[in-house]
């Protein structure tokens, strides 16, 4: 922490940093995935997890076990520990713990959305729902048929409708127009969860500064390998980016006009950072990059614990990637 900044931490902050401690503490270890290696059946894995805090979630789950409700469960845990955190938080983390929640919700508009156009049934698109990106309208989504009627009738009530105003237009919903829609969605939450950070200064503007650059670089990548072949112009591609980050703005310049992987690559590879990330991918593949990158975000939130915490989303975001690992 930062000078006097402290002094006066504990006052509100204390408390639940020893909870966050104490969620670290409780997070699968290397001996844990080692053992979840050996197991040969979902029930071996019910069996090792009984021994963690994941247990009392799995303890009354009859067999056979599907993966999904083991996921499912330890998704419970972590939903669980947040709305805990968010009942004993006090202004500004309140607002920070409800930051982190909005991902979600523009995830689960994306996928009830998308289900619809394809004609699936809206009751099994929500049960995929992340449970932290829940509201209580969102079975409306399905009704939608353009981007004004999604805002009209569902998202104006929500926290997500000041990043909706780049959105809005009569087109209407199809495959393209939604992915546009979920990275103009996401360019704006970055950014303004980015400005929050700023106002807070010490150790969160720092830690989380960095935590989201590094992501709105990931999602430049994303943006521009995946509209290559596509009819999304340069300039759509720079509408897609945040306006912060190590790329901004030069490196996502290049980005831009990105033709093919190689030259992806290219660009990235003049920004030490990243150089480790794609020097693990051969020239022509892109299929790593996604487990290349998830490394990477996971070794920047274990560095950030060796500080004082502030108000980094740290053990919502380990807890995430250690339920993401269970069903590998």
């Amino acid at each position: 922490m930062y000078g006097f900044e402290a002094m006066t931490f504990n006052i509100h902050g204390g408390y639940l940093e020893a909870v966050v401690r104490g969620h670290r503490s409780g997070l699968l270890t290397a001996a844990d995935y080692n053992n979840l290696c050996q197991c040969e059946t979902l029930d071996d894995i019910k069996m090792h997890l009984s021994a963690t805090e994941y247990g009392p979630y799995l303890q009354n789950e009859p067999s056979p076990l599907y993966t999904t409700t083991i996921v499912e469960k330890c998704t419970l845990k972590l939903v669980d520990e947040y709305k805990h955190m968010l009942t004993q938080a006090t202004e500004p983390l309140s607002t920070f713990l409800e930051y982190i929640r909005y991902g979600h919700m523009i995830d689960n508009v994306v996928l009830i959305v998308t289900g619809t156009l394809h004609e699936r049934d809206v009751q099994e698109l929500l049960e995929k729902c992340h449970p932290l990106g829940m509201f209580d309208s969102i079975a409306s989504l399905a009704v939608a048929q353009n981007m004004r009627e999604l805002y009209r009738l569902v998202l104006v009530d929500t926290p997500l409708a000041p990043y909706f105003s780049e959105c809005i237009s009569s087109e209407d919903l199809d495959d393209m127009n939604i992915e546009i829609m979920r990275n103009t969605l996401y360019k704006a939450y970055l950014e303004d969860f980015y400005r929050f950070c700023q106002k807070l200064g010490g150790a969160t503007a720092e830690i989380m500064s960095d935590l989201l650059a590094f992501e709105a670089d990931r999602r430049a990548v994303n943006i521009t390998i995946n509209s290559i072949g596509t009819e999304l112009t340069r300039d759509d591609r720079r509408k897609l980016y945040s306006n912060f980050g190590l790329l901004y703005p030069y490196g996502q310049e290049e980005l831009a006009v990105c033709e093919d992987i190689d030259q992806v690559r290219g660009a990235m590879e003049k920004y030490p950072p990243y150089q480790s990330i794609f020097s693990k991918l051969t020239y022509g593949e892109s299929q790593i990059l996604d487990k290349a990158f998830y490394e990477e975000e996971v070794k920047r939130l274990c560095l950030a614990f060796e500080q004082q915490v502030r108000f980094q989303e740290l053990p919502i975001q380990i807890d995430s990637c250690a339920i993401r690992n269970l069903p590998d």
